[in-house]
């Protein structure tokens, strides 16, 4: 496999000016100045080294000012590298900075053809593909609009639906994505999923770790512009998140609006496997089948009578259940440290679709919540031979009687 993308010892230094001159007499005095106080210089990244293969979906990862969108950004040849050298083999489609490209005083539709053409398509190429642009964007009765009177969300919507229709060899996505609707956001994901299985390569970044785990085969975590690790998504996330917690004190706070964890912090869930029969992690499943949900817990003090639970939610949205150990009537006396709850439905009732997992750990009154995950565990129900529409199947019995 060829490589895509390479960074070869990458550093990016930008000069900070923190004095502004108020004056036409104190730029003028500022000309004979020897001193530097007023300008610092900021390395956004320094040294950083990988590879990103063709047909890799890679996230990049890491707190606000880690380094992740500069990298993009030197990708797309937007900015320069201070030292090392970036290599990118292939047509590149990025959507990096919420309307960049966009003219606000032209419409919709001109834009399409001034971006398209930024991007490198010919006006037959753009014409070509206009209604498939525009009806993905879903602004068929907005298109005419100047884009100066669109929304946040508007924007996204154009300006990702441009980038994916480019062809990219090479597709960068910025955090901007957070802007648009949920529903909107499952739309992206599933078209960042088609991309990736005909062979495009995927540089990701996003706030929410879950999502990279989700979608992307390798991450890659950056802090104050050095490489901290790269490897699978599910380790490197791991490690990323724990990091995480220990930074913040062991507080669960949501980060941006994006973010689906929050809590207390009493109890926390390190992590969450989803099982089948033989014990193996998997993420596909077959109707019948079992499925265990595993969460491994620490509390770091006594917590006296904790409620663990879940929740299924298909893909639309729809809440199939809520189980937990006190509707159940399995009550745990106390916790303190680590330890594993399982939940395990011996024969899964569910129908072929994509559904995620919530998990959750609160107080026996539920006045307080401990660790909320919301929706961040997917899987998918392949079809079956028996029943084939709705949500669930009943097991039930057919009956001839005479």
């Amino acid at each position: 496999m060829s490589l895509a993308i390479r960074f070869e010892n990458v550093s990016k230094k930008f000069n900070l000016h923190h004095e502004r001159k108020r004056s036409f007499q104190e730029l003028a005095l500022g000309l004979f100045r020897r001193d530097n106080g007023s300008r610092e210089e900021f390395w956004a990244l320094r040294d950083v080294d990988f590879n990103v293969e063709q047909g890799e979906t890679v996230g990049l990862i890491g707190p606000n000012g880690a380094g992740k969108s500069t990298a993009l950004k030197l990708v797309s040849r937007i900015i320069e590298p201070t030292s090392g050298r970036i290599k990118v083999n292939g047509r590149v489609g990025a959507l990096l900075e919420l309307g960049a490209g966009f003219h606000p005083d032209l419409t919709g539709r001109e834009n399409i053809y001034l971006n398209g053409s930024i991007l490198g398509l010919g006006r037959a190429e753009i014409e070509r593909k206009l209604d498939d642009i525009i009806g993905f964007a879903e602004l068929e009765r907005f298109i005419d609009v100047p884009v100066k009177h669109y929304s946040s969300g508007m924007y996204v919507r154009l300006g990702f639906s441009v980038a994916v229709h480019t062809d990219p060899e090479v597709l960068l996505v910025d955090e901007v994505l957070a802007v648009g609707d949920a529903a909107f956001q499952r739309k992206c994901l599933e078209r960042i999923d088609r991309m990736r299985s005909e062979g495009v390569t995927v540089l990701f970044v996003s706030h929410n770790a879950e999502t990279v785990r989700t979608i992307c085969s390798r991450a890659v975590w950056l802090d104050d512009g050095q490489l901290l690790a790269d490897g699978s998504a599910e380790s490197v996330v791991a490690r990323y998140l724990t990091h995480s917690w220990d930074s913040e004190e062991g507080k669960l706070k949501p980060r941006d609006e994006n973010d689906r964890r929050w809590g207390g912090g009493e109890v926390r869930i390190m992590s969450v496997r989803l099982l089948g029969g033989d014990g193996r992690e998997k993420q596909q499943f077959k109707a019948g089948e079992p499925l265990t949900v595993e969460m491994r817990y620490r509390a770091e003090k006594r917590v006296e009578r904790p409620v663990f639970g879940l929740a299924i939610h298909r893909s639309d949205g729809t809440h199939i259940t809520g189980p937990n150990t006190q509707f159940a009537g399995y009550e745990i006396p106390q916790i303190k440290g680590e330890g594993v709850v399982q939940y395990t439905v011996h024969s899964l009732p569910l129908l072929e679709g994509s559904y995620s997992v919530s998990v959750a750990a609160h107080n026996w009154e539920d006045t307080k919540t401990f660790d909320y995950h919301d929706r961040l565990y997917p899987f998918r129900v392949l079809p079956s031979e028996g029943e084939q529409y709705g949500i669930v199947t009943l097991n039930g019995e057919w009956h001839r009687i005479n």
